[in-house]
């Protein structure tokens, strides 16, 4: 039975999660001049004159309650995704999440589903997945977990390089939530990847081509914590001796997809959980390597946020960076549903 302190630390940490994520991302983004910026050790050289994190000041699922009954859930999944792109003006959304939403038809049956897409390997499915994990944040939650993941990341991004990041996202956020050690949740993904291999196969829609193209998610991870030297899920990870603001330019270029570290649906939650690995409990640090980088920063940033609030609240953020948040009332609102739920 979890006492009072407990549970409203857990309330806490269910609304961090959503609020830190639009830290995260709005840090990044930087309203495009970080998020589309070069060099990682410029985005630093400003981020000082502004007088660094503690002076940046931000501004920037629960309707179905019934998880059993997939078709009004995604429906209503694919209605929301309609709706915010009336709210998209200036805030550079990906043209895979535009042109998909152009064709999903909430409004009939199975109206969520769109075709196979060579191209749909990008990041957008992974950066709005978190709060799948919350829905979904116990072991025995996992098929449901990986069935609304998979699904809510394939109405825009039909490629497993894009969904799997969706999967990634929201599985992370909930192995945060149960307090997991951040060493552990890579082998968790893997473990992970076979289930909805055969979720996928389950649905008999595109089955030959995502099987085709199955391998460079995996084998991508596979790599990455094979050089963090975690991939048993038992050992710390080990950091290149360097591994500065220039270093850590050049690594997220390679584990990228084409030179654009965390624009892809493997490397975005990667870059996020490589942050958070080193970072620990220090939300400056996170910030410093997970939204404050050369590449797709709010990309990254939106995850890292999310897992650090999941696991700490608030604890050690500068109430600057969230205090004039946009959309604030409505992300606390959604935490609080989601932990009620």
């Amino acid at each position: 039975m979890l006492k009072t302190d407990d549970i409203d630390k857990l309330k806490e940490r269910f609304e961090a999660c959503m609020v830190l994520s639009g830290v995260g991302d709005a840090l990044g983004f930087r309203n495009g001049c970080w998020e589309f910026c070069y060099s990682g050790r410029q985005i630093h050289y400003e981020l000082e004159d502004l007088g660094g994190i503690e002076n940046i000041s931000v501004q920037s699922l629960v309707e179905c309650d019934d998880t059993t009954d997939k078709e009004n859930l995604y429906r209503s999944l694919a209605r929301h995704y309609v709706e915010c792109m009336k709210d998209m003006n200036g805030r550079a959304p990906g043209e895979t999440c535009l042109t998909s939403c152009r064709k999903l038809r909430p409004h009939k049956q199975h109206g969520y589903l769109i075709p196979f897409n060579e191209q749909g390997g990008g990041c957008g499915a992974a950066m709005r997945a978190m709060c799948i994990g919350l829905r979904f944040p116990r072991p025995q939650d996992l098929e449901d977990l990986i069935a609304v993941s998979v699904e809510a990341g394939r109405m825009t991004h039909h490629h497993p390089t894009g969904y799997l990041g969706s999967l990634a996202a929201a599985l992370f956020t909930s192995y945060a939530i149960q307090g997991c050690p951040v060493r552990q949740w890579g082998k968790g993904l893997m473990d992970c990847l076979p289930k909805a291999l055969m979720y996928v196969q389950s649905q008999g829609r595109y089955v030959e081509e995502n099987e085709r193209t199955w391998n460079y998610f995996k084998g991508q991870w596979a790599r990455y914590l094979a050089e963090r030297h975690i991939s048993d899920g038992k050992s710390d990870p080990v950091f290149p001796d360097k591994y500065g603001i220039d270093e850590r330019d050049q690594i997220y270029d390679s584990w990228s997809f084409a030179g654009w570290g965390g624009s892809s649906g493997h490397d975005a939650p990667m870059i996020a959980y490589d942050a958070l690995l080193f970072a620990g409990n220090n939300w400056k640090e996170l910030c410093h390597r997970a939204m404050f980088h050369h590449g797709a920063s709010g990309s990254t940033g939106v995850m890292a946020g999310a897992w650090f609030g999941s696991m700490f609240g608030y604890n050690g953020v500068p109430d600057v960076n969230y205090k004039n948040l946009e959309y604030l009332h409505y992300l606390k609102k959604a935490g609080a549903e989601l932990y009620r739920l």
